[in-house]
């Protein structure tokens, strides 16, 4: 009788098909929320982006250090160089100028003004032209004329010397005993051709005639 009276408090079962719309517009509502952080992102720093590259813009032609360009991912940057570059902090408000060096990564400067991250990304391209400069220097240092010539006899007067072998001369006696040389080769070449003649004829004579003779009949010769 109790458990009749109280059918009209029991909890309708739950529903997972209503579980699972709530949870995709949840889903839903916090991809909206990263889209629009992310847009405040890229926002923030295509303004960094367009404050420093005037200044980018002074550099001395032909320098190819910097390279500004915003790299899109889950977490956007603005890269100044291949080792510098500008992210949002965890609030998405303040600016991360850090630069990645030999022993990690490094915060050069954080504020959430663009004007104090503009000049910090300033005076970091300024380091960094000088430090070219030296590097280019100490280059032409070590490639001067003068100390190019001093390595190549340095060189030189470490190599081995070949032994060179005397010239010889060739005089008149050296050319007709060449000559004589020859003419006994040759008549050698013409000495033998005839032994070899001679032979065959007496081997015909005295064998192979009457051997032809037995066989075939009269010899032709």
């Amino acid at each position: 009788m109790d458990e009749r009276k109280g059918d009209h408090l029991k909890l309708a079962p739950p529903s997972l098909k209503a579980a699972v719309r709530r949870a995709r517009v949840e889903a839903a509502e916090q991809s909206e929320a990263v889209d629009d952080l992310r847009s405040a992102e890229l926002t923030r720093l295509e303004l960094l982006s367009d404050a420093i590259r005037p200044v980018v813009d002074q550099a001395p032609e032909g320098v190819d250090l910097f390279d500004v360009g915003i790299a899109h991912g889950e977490r956007p940057r603005l890269f100044l160089d291949m080792i510098g570059f500008v992210e949002m902090a965890h609030d998405r408000r303040a600016y991360r100028f850090v630069q990645d060096t030999r022993h990690g990564r490094v915060l050069i400067a954080e504020s959430v003004h663009i004007d104090r991250i503009v000049a910090a990304m300033t005076n970091y391209i300024a380091r960094r032209l000088v430090e070219r400069e030296h590097a280019l220097a100490s280059d032409t240092r070590r490639s001067s004329p003068g100390e190019e010539a001093r390595v190549a006899a340095r060189a030189e007067a470490l190599k081995p010397k070949a032994a060179i072998a005397p010239k010889t001369k060739r005089g008149a006696g050296a050319i007709i005993a060449g000559i004589f040389g020859f003419l006994l080769m040759t008549l050698g070449a013409f000495a033998l051709i005839a032994l070899l003649t001679l032979g065959g004829w007496l081997l015909w004579s005295d064998w192979g005639r009457a051997m032809w003779a037995a066989r075939f009949g009269s010899a032709p010769f």
